[in-house]
């Protein structure tokens, strides 16, 4: 399955995701400078990785959602390809507007950085496939701008609608209604805070994360 990462001025877990994603679905990823307008011919899955891209000037991914390639992205996402935001990439996903909602500071304005426990809340999407409906699962989470936010009409939709993927277990930075992982409308595009990429091997101390990128492959790249 051929796939491709989406790489930003500040971006710091574009590495960590090549990895997995060739890990997983054994091919290397393209590196696609956010200065292209295009996506490789026959990408079958879109990742923006976590970092600070731009710096996070003005809203974190304010400025990486307007780059040229996320026209591309969008257009791709619209028409039914994959695309996985995670951390950072989350926050790229609403200010482009492929996701509702926005990121705002953790309560405490603490950055956080420890693994979290997560239920999924959505076992039927492309994403989530390989996990049970109301499993427990552990993922690291990195993040100091990561406390989800919707009005309440908006999150009562994201539930009714079964778009709320993950939800963490415990209480970890105030996101409303616990709320750690999105999906669009059509159930294409995944936001999540935490960072799936990192938990891929036993030596990270579980595979939760690789079960992802599993599903993917078997759901998509099929």
């Amino acid at each position: 399955m051929k796939t491709a990462v989406i790489v930003f001025p500040g971006s710091n877990c574009d590495r960590d995701i090549a990895v997995a994603l060739e890990a997983v679905m054994g091919v290397k990823p393209a590196m696609v400078w956010h200065g292209e307008t295009a996506l490789p011919a026959g990408t079958g899955l879109v990742a923006l990785p976590g970092g600070f891209s731009y710096g996070d000037y003005l809203r974190s991914g304010a400025v990486a959602a307007r780059s040229p390639i996320m026209r591309a992205v969008v257009e791709a996402a619209d028409g039914g390809l994959p695309v996985l935001g995670i951390c950072n990439g989350f926050q790229v996903l609403t200010e482009a507007g492929l996701l509702p909602g926005a990121l705002m500071r953790n309560e405490g304005l603490n950055f956080v950085c420890r693994d979290v426990e997560l239920t999924v809340a959505n076992a039927q999407s492309a994403f989530t496939s390989r996990y049970g409906q109301g499993e427990k699962i552990t993922i690291p989470v990195a993040h100091h701008d990561g406390n989800y936010f919707a009005d309440t009409e908006t999150l009562d939709r994201l539930e009714g609608e079964g778009r709320v993927a993950f939800r963490y277990t415990g209480d970890v930075n105030g996101s409303a209604r616990k709320i750690a992982g999105v999906l669009n409308a059509a159930g294409n595009v995944l936001g999540m805070m935490p960072h799936p990429e990192r938990r891929i091997e036993a030596a990270h101390g579980g595979i939760d994360g690789r079960r992802l990128f599993e599903g993917l492959l078997e759901t998509v790249g099929a």
